[in-house]
């Protein structure tokens, strides 16, 4: 996939570890210059140095998601800096705590939706008018299998990514007239620390790693997409190819 993202620019959140950091690896290879953000300055920075070696220069920015400030300042920066965003990968999110619903406790359940909703529909307001500014923009979001198929014990972070995708689906649709695409992606089970959060006693080494699915998101991102208003799955778009 080298070169399918010649001169493309990208910013992905949670970027420093991950789903985030293989899919900047991924993009940078392809020929994205890619934004960096997360909370991690040090990680940032560190992977910013790596990206630069292999593909166009990277930068960082520190982002905050559940600050509504932090955002803020990161949309103000970034469109200091650059005149239009060709991708805009919303990675990072919160898992939240593993209770029953009728024991949730209500501060995790509002922080939760703090960062996996409220920071993700001012990322779009931040954002949308560089993406406009590109002949193909391209949004990703990454939702979750418990959006849709909810199980016990997965709480803020099943009833948030449900959230989310519904946010997708509407900015889509209030977009149909704009060149952005927008897509969702469900990743499944993959190695990440989240998921051996979320799964304690699974065997790592059975499932896949974020590696395996960053080539998705390069196709997703890339300027000859069509694909529209969709829910990937991650699986099945492995078995497919």
């Amino acid at each position: 996939m080298a070169g399918l993202l010649d001169g493309r620019r990208a910013l992905i959140t949670g970027a420093n570890r991950g789903i985030g950091r293989s899919i900047a690896f991924a993009y940078a290879r392809a020929g994205a210059s890619c934004v960096l953000a997360g909370r991690q300055a040090s990680e940032l920075e560190a992977l910013a140095r790596e990206l630069s070696a292999i593909g166009p220069s990277a930068s960082t920015i520190e982002l905050m998601l559940d600050d509504p400030a932090s955002i803020a300042a990161a949309g103000r920066r970034v469109t200091e800096q650059l005149k239009t965003l060709d991708i805009l990968v919303l990675n990072a999110a919160s898992l939240g705590a593993r209770q029953p619903i009728i024991q949730y406790p209500a501060d995790i359940w509002r922080h939760t939706f703090e960062v996996n909703v409220h920071a993700n529909l001012l990322m779009l307001q931040a954002f949308d008018p560089l993406l406009r500014a590109s002949p193909s923009g391209r949004v990703i979001f990454l939702s979750a299998g418990v959006a849709t198929m909810a199980k016990a014990g997965t709480g803020s972070y099943a009833v948030s990514k449900a959230a989310l995708e519904g946010l997708a689906r509407v900015y889509m649709i209030e977009g149909k007239d704009t060149p952005i695409r927008v897509n969702t992606v469900n990743p499944g089970p993959t190695r990440t620390e989240m998921r051996a959060r979320a799964a304690p006693d699974e065997d790592p080494m059975t499932i896949k790693t974020p590696e395996d699915i960053a080539p998705l998101f390069v196709e997703l991102a890339s300027a000859d997409c069509t694909r529209q208003g969709e829910v990937i799955s991650a699986d099945v778009w492995l078995k497919q190819r």
